[in-house]
């Protein structure tokens, strides 16, 4: 059976961000749940909820935030999964702050971190590190990565005819 991936946001407003890697562990046929945990509000829970992923079927844990952006260091730090941050643009500091948060990790307690706002590449991330165990994941990465290899050189195609006459 297929592990699971945990998708926790700091707060509701990270929804739109956090979408992307719902959609594409959808796309992937990754089985997943979606979570609202605070690791400042509710620090008990998220503490529990990571305690206990790997017993309850997870395989990886993506952690979204903004501003100081402490999920994803304060899941790592009770949990052996592998956590994947995605730092959230807030309001202040273009997510800067939630960048440098996420990725600023002590020595023991590390943190996988996607660029600003990129969630579906945390979705991948995760996807890939499943797809260590899963042929089936594995071939649809490989299939994924040769389609987007078309559309490339078919985007250069058009070009080269446009201009290198």
């Amino acid at each position: 059976m297929m592990k699971k991936v945990a998708v926790i946001m700091g707060s509701d407003s990270d929804l739109p961000v956090v979408e992307k890697a719902i959609n594409t562990l959808e796309e992937y046929g990754v089985p997943f749940e979606v979570h609202v945990y605070s690791a400042h509000r509710t620090p008990l829970e998220a503490k529990e909820f990571s305690e206990n992923a790997r017993a309850n079927g997870f395989g990886a844990i993506i952690a979204a935030a903004g501003m100081a952006a402490h999920l994803a260091g304060a899941v790592a730090a009770n949990t052996t999964l592998p956590v994947i941050g995605i730092p959230v643009v807030a309001k202040y500091l273009d997510g800067m702050d939630a960048l440098l948060s996420t990725v600023m990790m002590p020595t023991g307690m590390p943190v996988a971190t996607v660029a600003v706002n990129g969630a579906a590449n945390a979705a991948l991330l995760a996807i890939q590190m499943l797809a260590i165990e899963d042929k089936e994941l594995e071939v649809k990465l490989a299939d994924a990565r040769k389609q987007g290899s078309a559309k490339v050189l078919e985007k250069n195609k058009a070009i080269e005819e446009k201009y290198n006459k």
